[in-house]
């Protein structure tokens, strides 16, 4: 098959475009407004986008609670989803009142940040600590804004818990990450194999 996205008669029940970009991984983003109001919520826009230095980025479709605080404060936290903490994940992407804290709703404790002064969840096995360097109203191809919104942010801080550090390595098979398909669709990870580059098989 084949359809235009202008158009977007693809004739299937759901749209696919999210099943087909899968896996993605989840971004728990943590921020704190200016009132000292937390919020957390997850996004699956969101990954690493260069390592020199560490940035990572997250989109919000529509102006949301989070893009707000991160344009207020500067700084924002990225929390790893494990499987023991894919339901209250869950429970933390409920659409409340800006008012509500999502730490509470969820029944997460909200660490505070050492670097960045925003809170990130305490039960994650690793979270990232950010520093706000770009936030972009997404174009389309002929130029006119859209309500995607993209926030990029160099990494400051990095937590990681003692339990997943095996043979001085960041162990993903104990980590046990939960992402996120399409549809109302998650996955956890298969076997771990490694496969090297062609300039490392010499």
């Amino acid at each position: 098959m084949f359809y235009d996205t202008e158009t977007n008669a693809h004739g299937m029940a759901h749209d696919p475009f999210k099943a087909i970009v899968a896996p993605r991984p989840i971004g728990w983003i943590g921020t704190k407004g200016r009132d000292g109001i937390r919020n957390l919520s997850p996004y699956s826009f969101f990954n690493a986008v260069g390592d020199r230095p560490k940035m990572v980025m997250f989109s919000s479709s529509g102006r949301k609670d989070s893009l707000r605080n991160v344009e207020e404060t500067g700084v924002f936290t990225a929390s790893f989803v494990s499987r023991t903490l894919m339901d209250r994940m869950n429970e933390s992407s409920a659409a409340v009142a800006y008012e509500t804290d999502e730490f509470e709703l969820a029944g997460l404790t909200p660490a505070p940040g050492r670097i960045v002064d925003a809170p990130f969840v305490g039960e994650a096995v690793a979270a990232l600590e950010c520093r706000v360097t770009r936030v972009l109203t997404l174009p389309d191809m002929h130029g006119n804004d859209t309500d995607s919104h993209a926030v990029f942010g160099q990494v400051v801080g990095i937590h990681i818990a003692d339990a997943v550090i095996r043979n001085g390595r960041f162990d993903l098979a104990v980590a046990d990450p939960i992402m996120r398909l399409g549809y109302m669709d998650y996955a956890g990870m298969g076997p771990v194999f490694e496969l090297k580059r062609p300039s490392q098989r010499t």
